[in-house]
């Protein structure tokens, strides 16, 4: 009698998917997604590791060995002052991941919280700050940014602000969408309807529902502000030499253009790469994190 009871309950539990389970079975059939989160995490594990892994220090020159193509010792052959380019795109990949991981991050957080608040409060709050946000829309991106480093300087540091200010009005856009469409959910109802603060909601029952958009827009913004950070530091305004930052490298062999083709060939791939593997990962999140898609 007892095992007979018991089974369908076994049954029914082995059937029960957690989000994460459910989010993953989804995201797995993304094979093109798949080999992109695998190239990221492999550049992440290779940018932390390139001082062990970087045959020659990025910075030493070796004036016996300027310009010189792929060679067996040369992977990538090596610039006008002799430097390693596999070594120094090695250390490049750290200063551009840790501008595209950041600058989306700060812009992210700003603009949610803006988004998340716009949403639920509502009047004149909200058009304050979508009208602000709209004001920021309104300029190409990469002017914004070329805007902000004229106020704040040229720098690496600068370039993480300077993105982080274009970002903030479309995280604020989706979360805002967000917020707006749940905010007159019923539990949302409940919980203002027994005191529940306004903060306390936001944050635990807005928010999440705020998150899956989120998501797949900063994985994709993460590339496009590794494009922009490489694009400011090209015309100068960026990182600054000897740094081995990937868009200070092709300025620096843009000179070389038809003599040294590999002093900005490489540099170049590893731009192209990266951020098309950021955008392929944001296409499959997208994917899986979609209610729409959740047929299957």
């Amino acid at each position: 009698m007892s095992t007979a009871t018991s089974a369908p309950a076994i049954v029914v539990a082995s059937d029960m998917r957690t989000p994460l389970g459910e989010f993953w079975r989804r995201f797995r059939r993304q094979k093109v997604a798949l080999v992109a989160g695998a190239f990221l995490l492999a550049l992440l594990l290779v940018a932390i590791f390139a001082p062990w892994i970087a045959p020659y220090d990025p910075a030493t020159p070796d004036y016996m060995a300027i310009l010189q193509g792929p060679t067996a010792a040369h992977w990538a052959g090596t610039d006008a002052y002799g430097r390693d380019v596999f070594s120094r795109i090695l250390f490049g990949a750290r200063i551009s991941l840790a501008v595209g991981f950041l600058s989306v991050s700060l812009g992210g957080l700003v603009g949610v919280s803006l988004g998340v608040i716009s949403g639920y409060y509502g009047g004149l709050i909200d058009s304050l700050i979508m009208r602000v946000c709209d004001v920021l829309l309104a300029f190409p991106g990469i002017l914004l940014a070329i805007g902000v480093i004229a106020i704040l300087g040229p720098g690496i540091d600068n370039v993480i602000y300077a993105v982080a200010v274009f970002s903030v009005p479309i995280f604020a856009r989706l979360a805002r969408g967000s917020t707006l469409s749940l905010k007159r959910a019923v539990y949302v109802d409940a919980a203002r309807a027994i005191g529940v603060k306004d903060r306390v909601i936001m944050m635990r029952h807005l928010l999440p529902g705020a998150l899956p958009n989120v998501i797949v827009y900063f994985s994709m913004r993460i590339g496009t502000s590794i494009l922009t950070a490489a694009s400011l530091s090209f015309i100068g305004l960026g990182a600054q030499p000897p740094s081995p930052e990937w868009g200070a490298m092709l300025a620096d062999g843009r000179s070389y253009i038809g003599v040294a083709d590999n002093v900005t060939l490489f540099p170049g791939i590893a731009i192209f790469v990266t951020v098309l593997a950021f955008n392929l990962l944001g296409d499959g999140l997208r994917d899986a994190l979609d209610p729409k898609l959740r047929m299957a």
